[in-house]
């Protein structure tokens, strides 16, 4: 059985792992950082598209020409009014999210890079729509920790579902990478996929 990676995942994000595993990609993982801060009067769709950009190109700067594979990388945004809401600072930061959430519709931008000798982007936004929440679930919410490292201080994949509504779009794309795009990108690059679930190559958490 061949076991060789497929690509490399520029990712720190459990979830985006979990979501590969799920439609049977072979990957290693890397550890990209890179500058995440908005540019000025940048659109939310111009801003998740370039991070996800600068993490694949970033990642695939970094392999040697010997272990050099296609580089994955996504970002994804809860954006309310036109307005990124990044992951909690701290406790009052997270409640203000939630109530800013609470009672309306916000949109989520994802988006997912294939880099190798080109790069190419695609982009999924989707529509959540959230009940109202009182002062003690979101209190309650918070104390979970679910929301300590999500953005827009909610997971859809975990106890922040009990909150939505309803969903315009994609389920993976709002847990944090979209599949149905990937999978375009996936088959435009001639890398195999889809064979059952697989576990990833490498060690270590993202």
């Amino acid at each position: 059985m061949d076991n060789r990676p497929s690509l490399y995942l520029a990712s720190r994000s459990p979830r985006r792992r979990e979501l590969l595993q799920q439609i049977g990609v072979r990957f290693e993982l890397l550890d990209i950082e890179v500058d995440e801060v908005p540019l000025p009067e940048e659109q939310p769709q111009d801003y998740v598209q370039r991070v996800a950009e600068d993490k694949a190109v970033a990642g695939f700067r970094q392999l040697s020409e010997t272990a050099r594979l296609p580089v994955l990388a996504a970002d994804t945004s809860v954006v309310v009014n036109g307005h990124i809401l990044g992951k909690p600072e701290n406790r009052d930061h997270a409640l203000w999210m939630l109530g800013q959430l609470s009672g309306t519709t916000h949109e989520v931008f994802s988006a997912v890079t294939l880099c190798r000798s080109v790069v190419q982007t695609r982009l999924s936004v989707s529509q959540v729509t959230f009940r109202k929440l009182s002062e003690a679930e979101m209190l309650g919410y918070w104390h979970t920790g679910e929301p300590l490292d999500k953005a827009g201080s909610y997971a859809i994949q975990g106890l922040g579902a009990q909150f939505i509504a309803r969903l315009e779009g994609s389920y993976s794309a709002v847990m944090g990478l979209p599949l149905f795009e990937t999978a375009e990108l996936l088959q435009q690059g001639g890398i195999e996929f889809g064979a059952g679930k697989t576990n990833s190559i490498g060690q270590g958490s993202i």
